[in-house]
């Protein structure tokens, strides 16, 4: 696992992973995606994006209640910033992940 940036465009084979490392840099797995570290961030961005879902309908209802606090908006803007920056996270990694298995010349296969 590497915790040092690199290009997309570098990347094949490389994978985003849904946690940073030291001082918040980007990780890395290089593989096929079928070992354990791949299982691992797979169970890692299926738990990010169900609190993702439930911190939304958690923030509607906070938002609808007219007896909400400052104090209690705020908290959850910060948990909404934290997982919004996590689910950007999956969204680059699956994305560049489907990049590398699109053809070289963008064309479609067949």
């Amino acid at each position: 696992m590497s915790t040092e940036p690199t290009d997309r465009a570098d990347a094949s084979g490389m994978r985003l992973l849904p946690w940073t490392g030291t001082g918040g840099k980007p990780c890395y797995v290089v593989g096929d995606g079928t070992g354990y570290v791949s299982r691992m961030a797979d169970d890692v961005e299926d738990i990010q994006l169900d609190m993702a879902n439930e911190l939304l309908g958690h923030a509607a209802d906070l938002l609808a209640d007219d007896a909400s606090t400052g104090s209690q908006v705020r908290f959850v803007a910060d948990r909404l910033n934290e997982s919004l920056r996590q689910i950007v996270r999956v969204a680059e990694s699956r994305g560049a992940r489907l990049e590398a298995l699109a053809p070289a010349n963008g064309a479609p296969d067949g």
